[in-house]
């Protein structure tokens, strides 16, 4: 299954006083990872926002497996683990140079109405450029 990559070099604000990065800044940049992806497939999220249609995530979590560190360079492979009619989850490997996997990360969002806060039925078109990515 094609896999979408984005790739960061761990900066200092994100690491703590033990020297590792600070266990929430994993997600922001699963969030960047997933930003781009979003552009990249065709639905960048300005533009779905400005559509009405928001995408909050209702559900993540977190598994390290080993400290990332000041400077460290870090590949993030990206790929959709479900889709399903109002959602979708995304599940991120971050990897280091020498492709020992760092951390996992999985996100579940879901497609709702701004105004009421209601799901609602995710667009065929983005339902089917998630699809291409499926593990």
């Amino acid at each position: 299954m094609p896999t979408y990559e984005y790739q960061f070099t761990a900066p200092l604000h994100d690491i703590d006083a033990a020297g590792v990065m600070f266990f929430t800044h994993i997600l922001s940049h699963a969030h960047n990872a997933y930003e781009a992806f979003m552009a990249e497939i065709g639905f960048e999220l300005k533009c779905l926002i400005e559509e009405n249609q928001h995408l909050p995530l209702i559900h993540t979590e977190a598994t390290f497996l080993r400290p990332i560190r000041h400077g460290d360079s870090v590949t993030v492979r990206l790929q959709v683990a479900t889709v399903g009619n109002t959602s979708f989850t995304v599940s991120y490997s971050f990897y280091d140079q020498n492709e020992n996997k760092l951390a996992k990360v999985e996100t579940s969002h879901v497609l709702i109405s701004p105004y009421k806060g209601e799901r609602r039925p995710l667009p065929d078109d983005l339902r089917e450029a998630l699809s291409n990515y499926l593990i």
